[in-house]
């Protein structure tokens, strides 16, 4: 039972700093008022603290091999929340965006520790449904996120969500620094120690690569997907937000359902496989939809912003597990820090397209990517392990 207590410190902790880290997106109207920028410069803010997570995800990872989670999520996340609550009180456009990175950088200690309870806590037979779990984190933050912020922004402006999303990071934070303890045991079987760089492994390489392109539909959904809503559809701000936050509902019971999924069958990659081909038919319907400004549209969008942080756990999962215990923090971070260093140099790219071709270009540019990530996805790999 201990071990499910742990994985919740750990999903508080992740779901806490995840609305300030990746929540700003569903304000983007605010952020696109407030600071009187263009579309891509309003995503570059709201994605801002990805610049900070992608340089400090494989330090973290090193910290947490050598001492643990509790100093981890604890130091991690409390100086995320001292970084978001600087940022409610900066006032040009670049000093957002750098505290924004530096509470970013800070906050993804919760992204690399969540992930090593499940492999230093669970046995292999448990962890499709632990990761899944601990994946629920982002999807819970989200979702929170769609509730809580869009009305903040409506009554408090963008320095109200800054402050709300520091106020509950830092709740996240002690209580992590408070009651986070080390597993009794070692664990065995698949994750467990073995000698040597885990990156002789050609499958670890193509697990990392698989992200990166999946990643490109579920940011482009995720950073733009309310204001294709706003601006399209003539939704209102709030009722946007609430829509993608019933959707990250959703995305949190796919994940959940994805890891149980790859426990009984035993395999992480053919689930991921398959997850993938039905984000193509969703991803192919919200092009069309958009393109003709449609009702479907609307429905693809909703399907899209969950299905494509269905995998994401499952791929999270073999990473941890080709890594093994004593490099599990730092090749999970590497594996996020690969994901963010897309996200990244995705947003921008991706609002340019939307404002030179319409938001069904940028949609596209993701199906492309989820695409090409079916000869990538190491099956064979799987196969050969199982037998």
């Amino acid at each position: 039972m201990k071990r499910w207590w742990m994985l919740a410190l750990g999903v508080n902790a992740h779901a806490g700093v995840t609305l300030g880290l990746f929540g700003l997106p569903l304000v983007m109207p605010e952020i696109l008022r407030h600071f009187n920028v263009s579309l891509p410069v309003g995503g570059l803010i709201a994605n801002a603290p990805a610049i900070g997570v992608m340089f400090a995800l494989v330090a973290w990872g090193a910290l947490a091999d050598r001492y643990g989670e509790r100093l981890v999520l604890g130091a991690g996340v409390g100086l995320a929340a001292a970084s978001l609550a600087a940022t409610a009180f900066a006032g040009s456009t670049w000093a957002v965006i750098t505290l924004l990175a530096l509470a970013g950088a800070a906050g993804s200690a919760a992204m690399v520790g969540g992930g090593r309870i499940v492999l230093r806590w669970f046995e292999p037979a448990e962890r499709g449904v632990a990761m899944g779990v601990r994946q629920v984190s982002f999807t819970l933050g989200m979702a929170v996120a769609a509730f809580a912020l869009p009305p903040m922004a409506r009554s408090s402006g963008l320095p109200g969500v800054l402050l709300l999303c520091s106020g509950v990071s830092l709740l996240a934070a002690v209580l992590a620094a408070l009651f986070m303890a080390e597993p009794p045991r070692t664990i065995s079987g698949p994750g467990a120690e073995r000698a040597g760089s885990p990156y002789r492994q050609p499958a670890l390489w193509r697990v990392h690569a698989t992200s990166a392109l999946h990643v490109v539909p579920q940011v482009v959904v995720s950073t733009y997907g309310v204001d294709c809503l706003v601006r399209t559809y003539g939704w209102d701000d709030v009722a946007a937000g609430r829509l993608f936050g019933v959707a990250a509902i959703g995305g949190a019971v796919i994940r959940v359902a994805a890891g149980r999924w790859s426990d009984r069958v035993g395999l992480r990659m053919r689930p991921l496989l398959i997850l993938t081909l039905g984000n193509l038919a969703v991803l192919a319907l919200l092009v069309a939809g958009t393109l003709t400004a449609t009702r479907l549209g609307v429905a693809a969008l909703v399907l899209a912003s969950v299905m494509t942080v269905s995998g994401n756990g499952l791929a999270y999962l073999a990473a941890g597990e080709l890594a093994g215990p004593g490099w599990a923090g730092k090749v999970l971070g590497t594996h996020n820090t690969v994901q963010n260093t897309v996200s990244l140099a995705v947003t921008p790219v991706a609002g340019a397209l939307i404002v030179g071709a319409g938001y069904w270009a940028g949609f596209a540019a993701g199906l492309a990517c989820a695409v090409a990530s079916l000869p990538v996805i190491p099956r064979r790999w799987e196969r050969s392990r199982r037998s």
